[in-house]
This record gives structure tokens, C-alpha cells and sequence, in this order.
């Protein structure tokens, strides 16, 4: 079987994208699904499958528990301000097992594809002229918590990749760095 090339250097988005990408959305709702798509890690999957019963307050930030790929269960702690931003959308009567990401048009939890476009027009508005999808946003997570020093292995968990070797593939795919600029030419 012949070699497939790797492409997930192209798909890491430089840490500056992503705060445009946030910030330039004015949407309340859809500034928290790429902020927890960014903070978290989560597959859009497991996003869009996201019930208020999953939310839970820990000491001064909140924590969620995702069902995720392989029929595996995590718990994944969010940053304060995630948490405030997830807990600031909530609407009187949300609670239990409704979906903390509803549709406007339908009422019921998100679609996958609905997350796609509020992804693509963000980035749009923020200048990135490549088809982003919300996967960009988990690959952007696991490499620029690496970047600022980040554990493997706790990116692992957060990521829910059942092999280190998986999550080692953002240690090889540094698209703003090379050896090179160590050899003093």
C-alpha cells in the first residue's frame, strides 16, 4: 500500500487565528461552541451530543463528561472563563438532559453540520482563507497545549486518543518551527 501524505501541519491553526476567530464572533452561543470546541478538545460529535446533566460546577471552574470515540467515557476540566461563558448561555428551564447546544430552528441539540458552517463562517470573518472545519479546532488544542508545555500524556486524556503515538503526531507537526533555525547559517 502506497504512503499517505501527512497533512496535519496544514491543519494547525497559529494560536492568533484562533483568538480572531473567537473574538470576532458576536453570537453569544456560537462564540461557546468554538470556545469549547478550542478549550476542550472535544470532537464535534461529542459537542453536539453535549446535555446540561454533562456540565457539572468543580470548585471555581466546571468540568464536562463526554461519551466519545470507542465507546470511551473522559471528564475534561474547563478554564474558568469556558465554564462562565458555557453557564452564561443557559436559559431558565435548561438543565437535565437537554442539549446545551440548541437549534435555533429546530429546538433539539445542534447538527454536526451546523457546527460546520458557525466554524467556517468564523474563520471567514477572521481572514483564513482555507476550508476550516471544527477537527481544526481540536488539532489547534492538542498543539498549542503541547507548545506552551502540556504533558503528553494529559493531552491524551483530555483528547481521548487510546495511543500516546497518536498524540505524538502534534509533537511532528510544527508548521512555525524547524531544527533548522538551531544551525547558526
Amino acid at each position: 500500500m502506497p504512503a499517505v501524505r501527512g497533512r496535519l501541519a496544514e491543519r494547525i491553526l497559529p494560536e492568533a487565528a484562533v483568538h480572531r476567530m473567537l473574538s470576532l464572533e458576536e453570537n453569544e452561543r456560537d462564540r461557546a461552541i468554538l470556545t469549547l470546541l478550542y478549550a476542550s478538545g472535544v470532537r464535534v460529535s461529542e459537542l453536539c451530543g453535549l446535555r446540561w446533566r454533562d456540565l457539572q460546577e468543580n470548585g471555581d471552574s466546571a468540568q464536562i463528561t463526554v461519551f466519545g470515540k470507542g465507546g470511551k467515557t473522559r471528564a475534561i476540566r474547563l478554564p474558568v472563563s469556558v465554564a462562565k461563558q458555557l453557564f452564561g448561555i443557559r436559559l431558565a428551564g435548561d438543565g437535565g438532559d437537554r442539549p446545551v447546544f440548541r437549534s435555533r430552528k429546530r429546538g433539539g441539540g445542534l447538527q454536526q453540520t451546523a457546527v460546520l458552517r458557525i466554524v467556517r463562517r468564523a474563520a471567514q470573518r477572521a481572514g483564513l482563507n482555507v476550508a476550516v472545519s471544527p477537527h481544526w479546532l481540536r488539532h489547534a488544542h492538542a498543539s498549542h497545549a503541547l507548545d506552551r508545555g502540556a504533558p503528553i500524556h494529559l493531552v491524551q486524556a483530555t483528547l481521548g486518543h487510546a495511543s500516546i503515538t497518536t498524540t505524538g503526531r502534534y509533537l511532528h507537526a510544527r508548521p512555525t518551527d524547524s531544527s533548522s533555525r538551531f544551525l547558526g547559517l
